[in-house]
């Protein structure tokens, strides 16, 4: 059964998408730890993340380092955290969130509220570094 972000791939449900090739798409997490909180996941369905092929993994890294580049200069946080949960859907994701200390990439912190005009502008900003 697809998962909700193949849905999201398949352009069945809308996403705040900032980052997309042809293996991998990035977009806003709409329970964000901070602003700017994101997920990349691989087009590929694949449940567990470390099930994730070598070299897809290896290009994942990759995508997700230009992804966590934009967010850091467009968030101007201390530093972009990673984190692999990998329970709340059955899809194989990396959260990239915005840190400027340790507690921000704590996923017990409540979520934050944002509009949908808040969640559009921010994904804008992040598109415009990563169009190459």
């Amino acid at each position: 059964m697809p998962s909700i972000f193949s849905k999201i791939i398949n352009r069945e449900i809308p996403a705040y998408i900032v980052a997309e090739d042809e293996s991998f798409l990035a977009f806003l997490d709409i329970n964000p730890l901070t602003v700017g909180h994101t997920l990349v996941i691989p087009k590929k369905e694949v449940d567990y993340f470390f099930d994730v092929d070598a070299d897809s993994l290896a290009a994942m890294m990759v995508f997700s380092k230009n992804v966590a580049a934009a967010i850091k200069k467009t968030t101007n946080c201390e530093r972009v955290g990673m984190a692999v949960l990998g329970f709340e859907v059955p899809h194989a994701h990396l959260h990239l969130v915005p840190m400027n200390g340790m507690n921000d990439i704590n996923f017990a912190n409540p979520k934050l509220k944002l509009s949908k005009e808040e969640f559009a502008e921010v994904a804008n900003k992040l598109s415009i570094l990563l169009i190459k």
